[in-house]
């Protein structure tokens, strides 16, 4: 895929598919910190929450087949770490 490909699909699928499927993104990397938080004994921020979702997708291609999902979704966490970054 074309960067800009990549770009286009993270798009459509944040304010698209994902949106509907997984809710408001800024509720849910909320929730997921609390709870990692929780688990972690350590304060987890939603920021970071997008930055470790985004080396989810790093690590499975270095240890998995090539997926092209995976550059398409750690480019949405990317984005959404932005987001979330600039509501701050």
């Amino acid at each position: 895929m074309l960067p800009e490909e990549i770009l286009k699909e993270a798009a459509s699928l944040i304010a698209g598919q994902r949106a509907k499927q997984h809710g408001d993104y800024t509720k849910l990397h909320a929730r997921i910190a609390d709870l990692w938080s929780s688990y972690l004994k350590s304060n987890i921020s939603p920021e970071q929450v997008a930055l470790c979702m985004a080396l989810v997708k790093v690590a499975r291609d270095e240890v998995g087949n090539e997926n092209p999902d995976d550059a398409v979704d750690a480019v949405s966490y990317v984005a959404l770490w932005g987001a979330l970054k600039s509501r701050k």
